[in-house]
């Protein structure tokens, strides 16, 4: 009867644990031949751009991979589903490309308010999220062991903008924000690098996610009469708002955060008309010939998709997937997501002059922060 009873404790056991832990599948998205990975961005409506050039990069980057041979002999594919940058959809995205589409991992998630909503699917799965296009700080604090920033943190960029401004003499500094968790996360940066500095906002203003009704915030803001305007928008309402404060004879240094997308902006207001206007960068300059990842994304770009313009969204899918690949490597040839995770924090990753390091109680993986300024004809200087 003993030889019997142990295997059928065991069973049970490890029926117990099944239904305890999240349901994670080593076999999910990885054969002899391939390694599948998830995104969801949005690939159409106002913001469709944004993922379209990310998606663009990521792609580029697995091409220049796989005819290399791949990752220990596996090609890697993407799925990307289309979310439009909503919540509900980004939430059903993720339960559908790791429940049906069995993708191995995911990335190149955008959005603080979806991503944030997704958190509670990659907790549920055990999923890993490698490179969300998010700095907000709900996102980065409690940490999700699942989740792994590529970007710095709205704090970072915030920071970078109030001391470049404060060391020019301005004083009077207003915001203009997103009514969501992207907007929302950085006029809490603004606030607090201000400050920092013994100083507060002279106006806050917002515009609702997927909109350009900015009169209402013109009107507030120009009031104020601020030195400079702090803009945590997206490219359309960020183009309207100046637009609009510049027909009410208001000129003030007009700052963006990085998500804005700078030649986006440019496309949007116009090369003449955007000139002045300061972002902050969190990715390289992709037109730039300094750093050796820039230099390879701009081959790569010229040998597998030789009509696709170079952008900063380009070069972070870019970035993101070389991250995917060196992890990848670095897990083995019999990867499993426990073993993916273990590899990115494992040790820093040099990916060609952009470092990126998990350190220990951290999902960040860069403090990276430049600020650019349009020049002449709409060309971005750095």
């Amino acid at each position: 009867m003993f030889k019997f009873f142990k295997p059928l404790h065991i069973g049970l056991l490890g029926l117990v644990a099944a239904f305890a832990a999240p349901v994670v599948s080593a076999a999910d998205g990885v054969t002899d031949s391939t390694v599948l990975l998830g995104m969801s961005s949005p690939l159409s409506g106002p913001t469709g751009i944004y993922g379209r050039q990310m998606k663009e990069g990521i792609e580029i980057c697995f091409q220049r991979s796989n005819a290399a041979g791949g990752v220990h002999g596996r090609r890697l594919k993407l799925v990307a589903l289309d979310d439009g940058y909503e919540v509900e959809p980004a939430v059903a995205n993720a339960k559908r490309l790791i429940e049906s589409e069995k993708v191995f991992a995911l990335m190149g998630f955008y959005g603080s308010s979806p991503t944030t909503a997704v958190l509670p699917v990659l907790t549920a799965t055990g999923v890993p999220l490698i490179g969300t296009i998010s700095g907000a700080e709900a996102l980065r604090r409690p940490v999700n062991r699942q989740m792994f920033h590529l970007r710095a943190s709205y704090g970072d960029e915030t920071a970078a903008i109030v001391k470049n401004l404060v060391t020019v003499g301005i004083k009077r500094v207003a915001v203009f924000y997103q009514d969501d968790g992207f907007g929302q996360a950085g006029l809490k940066g603004v606030q607090e690098a201000l400050a920092a500095h013994k100083l507060e906002p002279v106006a806050v203003a917002s515009v609702p996610r997927n909109s350009v009704d900015v009169a209402g915030a013109v009107a507030g803001i120009a009031k104020a009469e601020p030195q400079a305007v702090v803009m945590v928008t997206l490219y359309r309402p960020t183009a309207e708002f100046i637009k609009q404060m510049r027909q009410a004879k208001m000129n003030p240094y007009f700052v963006a955060l990085s998500p804005v997308g700078t030649d986006q902006l440019v496309d949007e207001l116009g090369p003449e008309k955007s000139r002045g206007i300061q972002v902050a960068q969190v990715i390289p300059y992709p037109w730039g010939d300094k750093l050796d990842i820039v230099r390879e994304y701009k081959r790569a770009v010229a040998t597998y998709a030789p009509n696709t313009p170079l952008s900063y969204y380009g070069l972070e899918g870019y970035l993101n997937a070389k991250l995917v690949i060196a992890a990848l490597d670095r897990a083995g040839s019999s990867p499993t997501r426990e073993k993916l995770m273990a590899a990115l924090r494992s040790a820093p990753f040099e990916l060609g002059g952009y470092r990126v390091h998990y350190a220990s109680g951290s999902n960040s993986g860069s403090s990276y922060v430049e600020i650019s300024v349009i020049g002449q004809s709409g060309r971005i200087l750095n």
